[in-house]
């Protein structure tokens, strides 16, 4: 028996969510909320991502801080102190 890979989109742990910059590309902003980069980037340059995302250049980046609001993702105060 062969598995295929699935070519849906894996959505990302709190964790990973946690661990991300300041700001992260848009293909990773779609990933959290469980969209394709296609759909991503489309939403993006149409105004409609589901939180802030900031024009650099020719590029946009999701601004992590309102993604994780959005999200509703609260950093513990554990890991508050382990930054």
């Amino acid at each position: 028996m062969t598995h295929e890979a699935s070519t849906e989109p894996q959505g990302l742990t709190v964790g990973d969510l946690l661990n991300l910059p300041p700001t992260t590309d848009v293909a990773t902003g779609g990933k959290a909320f469980g969209m394709g980069s296609t759909k991503a980037y489309q939403l993006a340059r149409d105004g409609q991502f589901p939180c802030k995302v900031v024009k650099v250049g020719s590029s946009y980046r999701v601004v992590t801080a309102d993604m994780l609001r959005v999200l509703c993702v609260q950093e513990s105060a554990e890991d508050a102190t382990a930054a």
